[in-house]
């Protein structure tokens, strides 16, 4: 159940902010900022809440349990410190920061204020991942071996001038930018990985990021995640397969321009041959911000650290500064 009566403010009036601001269940809008005002009094105006320019003005002038913060990469650290410092709760958009080392003062605030702290890995809260995820809790597919992955779409004219295409705004390109997400559930079916190998390649856009990421990451067990991000798809895709001992499940699609959301679940027979097969789709609308922001709130309410929390952030940074680093790519000068 959702705590009512909870007050928010986002920080960040864009896409994403907007999509925030609609799925406050159990709680009500009172506040919201950009650098835009325009943008920030839009979504005033649209969700009846004060609209301040300056997110610091914000801050000390509107009382508030909650702060979503939705900015670019560049000033996510940043904000998310001074919320805490304030004694807010905060929800801040993946990857949480450019570097994991923007992230360690932010970790010490929380412990110190006692505030919980989550991380907008929102693809975990879709429908077929928490069905798959469900499916591999119950032992459907058995103990798992390895993981399949692969999200990309084809950007846009002027996409390498746009500000992901800047390092100092972004803190990289593609890997840093969907990477974060399929790094996070591989993550969250297969544990903590012991090694990272991979490259980051510029092979299209006319920018100093990379536009394409390729990974393979290994737990201590040897359990294998393959993933590939890339703004080169040209066709939007979202790919996610489990392989276990005795199944397999396939997700694609994410809504939208992604194609609808679908999961299969092959169960393999004794004999082997042709798995049993079960399809599920889901072509209603993503509900996964709702369920995503009423977990935060049983957070708060029940004081547990949030599932997709500020460790698990540090985490994921980690790999892809790895990656980075063995790439040749330098996004700390």
């Amino acid at each position: 159940m959702s705590e009512p009566g909870l007050r928010v403010a986002v920080v960040g009036c864009g896409l994403i902010g907007q999509r925030r601001a609609q799925a406050l269940t159990g709680a009500k809008l009172v506040a919201c900022a950009d650098i835009d005002a325009k943008k920030a009094q839009a979504l005033a105006d649209a969700r009846g809440c004060v609209a301040f320019d300056n997110w610091r003005t914000m801050l000390d002038r509107a009382p508030c349990d909650i702060v979503i913060v939705a900015t670019l990469h560049n000033s996510l650290a940043e904000i998310t410190l001074e919320c805490v410092r304030h004694g807010r709760h905060v929800l801040v958009e993946k990857p949480a920061a450019r570097l994991r080392s923007e992230l360690e003062p932010v970790l010490a605030a929380a412990a110190q204020t006692g505030v919980q702290v989550r991380v907008g890995f929102n693809h975990r809260y879709h429908r077929a991942l928490r069905k798959a995820r469900e499916l591999v809790d119950t032992g459907a597919v058995g103990p798992l071996l390895f993981i399949r992955g692969q999200y990309g779409h084809g950007g846009r004219p002027g996409y390498d001038r746009e500000w992901r295409a800047d390092p100092k705004l972004s803190g990289g390109g593609e890997l840093i930018d969907q990477g974060p997400h399929l790094i996070d559930l591989a993550r969250w079916f297969l544990g903590d990985f012991a090694e990272v190998h991979g490259f980051a390649d510029t092979l299209f856009w006319d920018m100093p990021v990379d536009d394409n990421g390729f990974m393979l990451l290994r737990t201590a067990d040897r359990r294998t995640a393959q993933l590939h991000v890339s703004c080169t798809e040209w066709k939007n895709t979202f790919s996610f397969q489990i392989y276990g001992k005795t199944g397999k499940i396939e997700i694609t699609g994410l809504g939208g321009s992604y194609g609808v959301e679908r999961i299969a679940y092959y169960r393999m027979k004794p004999e082997m041959g042709p798995p049993e097969t079960t399809i599920w789709e889901y072509p209603m609308l993503d509900d996964s911000w709702t369920v995503e922001f009423a977990e935060f709130v049983d957070d708060i309410r029940l004081m547990r650290t949030p599932a997709a929390g500020l460790r698990e952030a540090m985490a994921v940074l980690g790999i892809i500064e790895r990656i980075y680093e063995v790439s040749g790519y330098d996004y700390r000068s």
